[in-house]
């Protein structure tokens, strides 16, 4: 059977290509958050066949997925309007499938860490085609209505994530162990991409879209350069070559901008159109996101690996403690975010970064202390998860409320970057401070902890100080949602 074209879609057939979406979109947020659960796991197996996955490689292989995704996200979306939002989208469900077989097949860290860069890569290229078909699909009206299940099914697939872990981890199928969580997204994949070939619609197309290759790899080579010497030693120490990156990191990206700029009056393909940074909202929302993300994943990424290599707990038991902070995230997210955002404005933000200041500082205190008993854990869990629910599902809503209807659509790419971003950089910092200071890799002190809190502290402070700073009426009439 061959994909239908729009004109001749039915409302079932419509359905059908959504659930297959759907599909894509939980296959890539659970493999962002499912590997916290697998990374113990993970060193004891190598340490087991004598090979060493120590504090860099385990945090290159989290930071290696996000760091991909986030290089190629924008690219991933032109060549949807190249060549078509579905061609696009079975060329990276099986570039996705492919690489978590090498990952379940990896016979070492090295290959282990290539294998997550090209699944990153593979997700870069599928995850744009996500929103661009929905747009093929439904008109405005109808998208508002479809797009609600993204925000409640992508908060309960980032959370489900190390819950499958740990399942799959104490299952140990066939003797698999840790591989299972790679290996489970072959039938996934296979089915995805069987049902995007049946029912995704073929004509979509934009003919006129070319891709700015020199912009993708001038701000790739900056974000690359700041991102590297945070995460390749255990140590606290950076050498010349980390310091000559760092340095550089800045030059690179303010070589990027002048060249988007130059390409942009000439009138050249451009990555992103940089009259968007001009938009005072849309910059502070960004930024929001980015600070916000890098906080929430570092958090995410040290919980996980402290509560097994410091506390003892198994991959099963890791995963369910998550329970309440999902409970929390939907809480969040799916009621009092969306339910106050636009009577309450900046003060949603600001509420939910103190509540994730205060639960973050009791949950690692509360490991580093030997974990006094799991009841008292719970409550910090919950109002971590309500944290995080108010601040990611409000986010995008604020950072896009002032820009112009003509780059909506590159606004939205850029913000989903930044937030992939901040999860490579937040596992880039938190994991460098908590691997430097703790000690031995599986036997991790409390120093590593209060090292890794004192930089999530920094992070959600500044998110505190950014929503501060927002404006008191961000909701505006449409006719003045122009640059602020």
């Amino acid at each position: 059977m061959t994909s239908p074209t729009i004109a001749g879609m039915t409302e079932r057939q419509k359905s059908l290509a959504f659930f297959t979406l759907i599909t894509a979109l939980v296959l890539e947020i659970v493999d962002v958050t499912i590997i916290n659960t697998a990374l113990p796991a993970m060193q004891a197996d190598f340490a087991a066949r004598g090979q060493d996955l120590g504090g860099s490689a385990a945090q290159w292989i989290a930071a290696g997925y996000s760091l991909a995704f986030g290089l190629l996200l924008i690219l991933g979306g032109r060549l949807g309007d190249l060549f078509g939002g579905r061609a696009m989208f079975l060329t990276g469900v099986a570039g996705f499938t492919l690489a978590s077989l090498l990952c379940g097949a990896a016979a070492d860290p090295q290959l282990l860490v290539a294998a997550r860069v090209l699944q990153g890569a593979a997700g870069a290229i599928m995850a744009p085609q996500v929103m661009a078909v929905i747009q093929i699909l439904y008109d405005p009206v109808e998208r508002i209505g479809r797009l609600a299940w993204f925000g409640v099914i992508g908060g309960l697939a980032g959370i489900a994530g190390p819950i499958i872990g740990g399942l799959l981890i104490s299952a140990d199928i066939a003797g698999l162990g840790w591989r299972t969580v790679f290996l489970i997204n072959l039938p996934i994949g296979i089915a995805a991409f069987t049902a995007g070939w049946r029912y995704l619609p073929r004509e979509i197309a934009h003919k006129g879209a070319k891709i700015d290759v020199i912009g993708t790899l001038a701000f790739g080579a900056a974000l690359a350069a700041a991102l590297f010497p945070l995460v390749r030693g255990e140590h606290a120490g950076i050498d010349a070559g980390s310091i000559t990156l760092l340095a550089a990191s800045p030059l690179l990206m303010w070589a990027a901008w002048a060249g988007l700029n130059r390409r942009a009056r000439a009138g050249k393909p451009v990555i992103f159109d940089p009259e968007l940074l001009h938009n005072r909202l849309f910059r502070t929302g960004a930024l929001i996101g980015l600070i916000f993300s890098a906080a929430n994943t570092g958090f995410l990424f040290v919980f996980a690996h402290a509560l097994q290599s410091r506390l003892g707990y198994s991959p099963l038991q890791t995963g369910l403690v998550h329970i309440p902070f999902s409970a929390g995230v939907m809480l969040g997210m799916g009621f009092l975010g969306r339910r106050y955002l636009a009577k309450m404005g900046k003060w949603v933000l600001v509420f939910a970064a103190l509540a994730l200041v205060v639960a973050n500082t009791a949950t690692l205190s509360w490991i580093a202390w030997g974990g006094p008993g799991l009841p008292l854990l719970l409550p910090a869990l919950l109002l971590a998860g309500v944290g995080m629910g108010c601040l990611s599902g409000p986010v995008s809503p604020v950072a896009l409320a002032r820009v112009d209807r003509r780059h909506a659509g590159a606004a939205s790419g850029i913000l989903k970057t930044v937030l992939q971003m901040g999860s490579a950089f937040g596992i880039a910092l938190a994991g460098s401070a908590y691997f430097a200071l703790g000690g031995p890799v599986l036997a991790m002190g409390a120093g590593g902890l209060f090292a890794a809190l004192g930089v999530i502290l920094v992070l959600l402070l500044g998110c505190l100080g950014l929503a501060l700073s927002l404006p008191d009426q961000i909701f505006v009439p449409e006719a003045s949602s122009q640059a602020a």
